[in-house]
């Protein structure tokens, strides 16, 4: 049916080139940065053993990692994560061996640090590199995964158009089989009903049979698989979950048992450690730089009305978690004694001469990085909403609960998109689960830096 071709036939080849290929680009990185450091000198015995070794130990971690497997159909954020944490391991594997070995002194930290950042750039761009041109070959038919798809109802029509609409993945759908009696696709022809998948397989060359039906129909999915079992290709189950809203999905094992992960938090293990590291200094180097900021606010709030500097208001937070979450006063004092809590309007007409202003400029919120400090919030999340409001949004916004799997922020992307104050809603919610479905370091150092610009003063800020 078609020709498997160089790359299909050679692929354990291809993927030692890989290896060899970055192997060059490590050791350039090291002769470049010594170059910089020392001139034309030759490399010395002491730093050739340790080149020496950082080869064997660069070569283990990213074996380890898995970044030389195929990464066909994966997003390259996942790709440049695994990337990133690899190279940061093997360095701090490095400095561990100098450490212990109690050679660091005789290392130039300049040569190190070089070696490190100018490694990581060469070894990003030549998987960004390899990528495009991957782009290119797909797109004119080379480099291709062959495919057919054993559907039902609108599952099957959904698979087929994600896969006609990711053309960089290099899947193509070679065939259709449903029990159907409408055609799917104009472009995907339907070679015929799901039993009759079996024997187009024996007759034909195809990669992967994907089975895209719903798990009510088990019975029809384990005959299916019994039918299949002489087969030699990959086969792949995608459940319908296209209907859920679904946060850092995933698969994993647990006690040898193969578990699908709907909804869970992306805040466990390392994630978890690196966000309360990124809190912890970006909060604390705030806090230091705009302290003449937040005495001259204090005393201007003194000043312009009785009663305390500092407000605190009961919140939610990571699983549901209550806090007294601070921010600069800016209404009178008991100013919801009569109404109960109100929810913030463009019309809010309760705030101080001051207040007014501080809510304006998002200033009120500076003692947040405080409550970020202590470990109720985090810099950058969904924004953390008083109880007697998630107990009234919680059954009339769809996934509105989703959001308290992480910790409760100063800013978010919901907020840099506009989606503050009074705005709608759903919206608002949809924004935080694409923040905690998409959660890295990059996005949330992107939303604090976007903040500046397009979060502290804003028309829906009141």
């Amino acid at each position: 049916m078609y020709s498997r071709g160089f790359f299909r036939e050679h692929s354990s080849l291809l993927l030692w080139v890989s290896r060899l290929l970055d192997i060059c680009i490590f050791l350039a990185a090291c002769i470049a940065a010594y170059t910089v450091v020392f001139g034309s000198e030759p490399l010395r015995p002491d730093y050739q053993v340790a080149v020496t070794l950082s080869v064997m130990v660069f070569l283990s971690i990213f074996q380890i990692a898995g970044l030389y497997r195929t990464w066909r159909g994966e997003e390259f954020a996942a790709e440049l994560a695994s990337l990133f944490l690899a190279w940061n391991i093997v360095f701090a594997a490095l400095i561990f061996l100098a450490a212990i070995s109690k050679t660091t002194a005789d290392f130039s930290r300049a040569w190190l640090l070089m070696w490190y950042t100018g490694g990581f750039i060469l070894l990003f761009l030549q998987r960004l590199g390899l990528r495009r041109v991957l782009k290119i070959m797909r797109s004119r038919g080379f480099n291709l995964r062959h495919i057919i798809i054993i559907g039902s109802s609108e599952l099957g029509k959904e698979v087929l158009g994600r896969i006609a609409d990711s053309v960089d993945s290099g899947f193509k759908v070679s065939g259709y089989f449903t029990d159907d009696s409408r055609e799917p696709s104009d472009h995907v022809p339907v070679w015929g009903n799901i039993a009759d998948a079996p024997d187009f397989l024996r007759n034909n060359q195809i990669d992967q049979v994907w089975i895209a039906m719903s798990l009510k129909e088990a019975d029809a999915i384990e005959q299916i698989l019994t039918e299949l079992k002489d087969s030699v290709c990959d086969i792949r189950l995608i459940p319908d979950l296209f209907g859920f809203h679904l946060i850092n999905h995933s698969i994993s094992s647990i006690s040898g048992m193969p578990v699908i992960n709907l909804s869970v938090t992306p805040m466990d293990g390392l994630n978890r450690w690196i966000k309360a590291l990124e809190d912890k200094i970006l909060a604390l180097a705030i806090l230091l730089a705009t302290s003449p900021l937040l005495l001259l606010i204090s005393i201007l709030v003194k000043m312009t009305d009785r009663g305390p500097v500092m407000y605190a208001q009961e919140r939610l937070s990571w699983n549901g978690r209550r806090f007294r979450m601070y921010k600069f006063r800016t209404m009178p004092v008991n100013a919801e004694q009569s109404t109960g809590p109100v929810w913030a309007t463009g019309n809010e007409r309760r705030a101080t001469l001051v207040g007014a202003f501080l809510r304006r400029t998002s200033l009120d919120e500076l003692p947040q990085f405080w409550n970020v400090l202590k470990g109720d919030m985090s810099i950058v999340g969904p924004r953390p909403e008083r109880p007697v409001f998630v107990k009234k949004f919680r059954g009339e916004v769809p996934g509105y609960m989703q959001k308290h799997m992480v910790k409760g922020g100063i800013t978010g992307w919901a907020q840099i998109n506009g989606w503050r104050g009074d705005t709608d809603l759903n919206k608002r919610i949809e924004h935080d689960l694409y923040y905690i479905d998409n959660w890295s370091l990059w996005l949330d150092l992107k939303i604090i830096v976007l903040t500046v610009f397009k979060g502290l003063i804003h028309p829906h800020a009141y």
